[in-house]
């Protein structure tokens, strides 16, 4: 419910928030390689389930990132064998008969593209692999690492504050400022965090005017209506309806990139429980098959918030069993150590408002030590002894003795 709609009215003609006539509103034409497609699809139905396990869980403000949790498993799964690597494709839905390079060069196609898209669009995407100084990591994963994922690959000494500052500030560095720190501390077990940070500001094609933003009511699913700064305009857009929601997308720059908000007929709660790629891709195929962005009056609240999340529990109920689990994870391609994922963090930030959109990601996998199990304690009783024989509730002695050659008769 983060908008209303009115006023819906056919054609596209200049208004003051629209973009001057000369400005161009054609997409750049994005070229894929073969598996791209594929690629793109599973991501976006991971990206859905993850949204809405995590949504369903936590009942505030959340925004995730789908391409950047993507990019980041995606580079773990090139660590991963046997069944920790078969859960791990199937949690991100990539097809059986994608093999991990044909993956890896769908994303680079993909990414590389994206960047490209649009000048009036900043676009920012960053990978990073540190890991702690003498702790050996195979050379074909740091190679691909840094080849095929342009990942940024270096050694620290995880016990020098040094190394969080690094790691903070690269995430810092990677995203404007928007996320100033992803880790707290660096604990004794860990031996590298794979990163992936994503940027993104763009103006809106049809920007909304500074002075028709007042505040006007929000409804909440339960409690009491409140007042919130609310944008107006007449801008280009384009409406989807469906039997459980109407949806609205807003492009930026060329539009190539746009927003889409679907505000449900019924509770947001309800709506999510029913979420499915499926809806999403109803929501954009119809949005696709409408040729103009209409001219359409908007009532939009401003937002601006952070979030952050801990993705074990959701990753684990959509088929990441493996991998968290110490004594049977398969990261053999990482190392030959017993080393596993400890866990995978997102922060996020998004801040909406009359002149467009800025939003970020940095998506953290850490990687720890396996600490052994803990082994049977090994008591020889074989050189003379004293036992004794006792109550232990009320500590009564009865029986205590020596024996200094064991006998048996």
């Amino acid at each position: 419910m983060l908008l209303a709609l009115t006023g819906i009215m056919p054609g596209a003609s200049c208004t003051k928030e629209n973009p001057d006539p000369g400005v161009n509103l054609t997409p750049k034409n994005i070229e894929l390689t073969a598996e791209a497609p594929q690629v793109i699809q599973t991501n976006n139905a991971f990206g859905v389930e993850l949204f809405r396990k995590v949504a369903s869980a936590d009942n505030k403000n959340l925004m995730l990132s789908p391409l950047s949790a993507g990019t980041a498993l995606t580079m773990l799964l090139n660590g991963c064998g046997g069944d920790t690597y078969d859960q791990l494709k199937e949690t991100l839905k990539y097809p059986e008969n994608l093999t991990i390079s044909q993956i890896n060069e769908a994303w680079g196609s993909l990414t590389g593209q994206l960047l490209e898209a649009d000048p009036k669009v900043t676009l920012a995407l960053a990978n990073a692999i540190f890991y702690r100084q003498g702790f050996t990591v195979k050379e074909p994963f740091l190679n691909t690492m840094s080849g095929d994922y342009g990942a940024q690959v270096e050694a620290l000494d995880f016990s020098h504050p040094s190394a969080l500052e690094t790691i903070n500030g690269w995430a810092s560095d990677h995203t404007n400022g928007k996320i100033p720190k992803v880790l707290d501390e660096i604990s004794a077990q860990a031996v590298m965090f794979l990163m992936n940070a994503l940027y993104f500001k763009g103006d809106w094609s049809y920007q909304f005017d500074k002075a028709l933003t007042q505040d006007r009511p929000f409804y909440p699913d339960t409690g009491e209506p409140f007042d919130v700064p609310t944008m107006n305009g007449e801008v280009g857009a384009r409406v989807v309806n469906g039997d459980q929601y109407n949806a609205i997308e807003l492009p930026y720059g060329r539009t190539n990139f746009t927003m889409v908000v679907i505000v449900p007929h019924g509770s947001l709660g309800g709506f999510i429980e029913s979420f499915t790629p499926g809806i999403w891709s109803d929501i954009t195929g119809g949005m696709d098959g409408l040729m103009d962005y209409a001219d359409t009056e908007v009532f939009m609240p401003k937002f601006k918030f952070s979030y952050e999340k801990v993705l074990n529990d959701q990753l684990r109920s959509m088929g990441m069993i493996d991998a968290f689990d110490p004594y049977v994870a398969d990261l053999s391609g990482i190392s030959d150590a017993q080393i596993y994922v400890d866990f995978v963090k997102q922060n996020t930030f998004v801040d909406v408002n009359e002149e467009g959109t800025e939003a970020a990601a940095v998506t953290t996998i850490g990687v720890e030590l396996t600490s052994m199990p803990p082994q049977p304690q090994v008591f020889r009783i074989d050189k003379p002894f004293v036992f004794a024989i006792r109550e232990r509730t009320t500590n009564t002695l009865l029986f205590m003795g020596q024996v200094l050659h064991p006998v048996y008769e």
